[in-house]
């Protein structure tokens, strides 16, 4: 059965429940979750996506994302996908949400109300190859500056995000 997502309203509120493609297909509202884990030297692990993923092949990103399922929290979701993408878990705490939609060049448009959620990390991670092609640590400052010179390489949530709340996931600036 293909994966099911919360549909929701701009408060978060669930309204209902659709395939996760005809969601992508008619650009609806829904929840969605955005992991970003740091080691002790305050670096990001980026994940790159498997050449082979439905939408942002290729392309850099944060740790791990997806979507909960029904009766999931925020973190349970996390966790569950932190394990499944990277090969661990670890504590999160919930940062902010935001809305974002972006359309992508195979039809699909991603409209989610994603909820970001931060954690702390220091080992490798054993990625799962059906979902990560590659992982890396870097600083934000060098994400940011990777980001303004090559764009292309980054998936449009991490680049919203970086955009708009960097002081939200700075955790040298919390």
């Amino acid at each position: 059965m293909e994966e099911q997502v919360i549909l929701v309203n701009e408060k978060d509120e669930q309204i209902g429940l659709m395939g996760k493609m005809e969601a992508h297909e008619k650009a609806l509202l829904h929840r969605a979750f955005s992991v970003f884990v740091f080691n002790d030297n305050n670096e990001l692990m980026l994940q790159q996506r498997a050449s082979h993923k439905y939408h942002s092949p290729d392309l850099w990103t944060n740790t791990c994302c997806s979507h909960q399922r029904e009766g999931e929290s925020n973190i349970q979701a996390g966790k569950r996908r932190l394990m499944e993408e990277m090969g661990f878990v670890t504590d999160l705490k919930e940062s902010i949400s935001f809305i974002y939609k972006a359309p992508f060049d195979n039809g699909l448009t991603e409209h989610e109300f994603d909820h970001i959620l931060i954690g702390y990390y220091n080992e490798e991670p054993q990625i799962n190859p059906d979902e990560v092609a590659a992982w890396k640590w870097m600083s934000l400052e060098a994400v940011k500056a990777d980001i303004l010179a090559n764009p292309g390489v980054y998936t449009a949530w991490f680049k919203i995000i970086f955009e708009k709340f960097y002081e939200h996931i700075n955790i040298t600036e919390a």
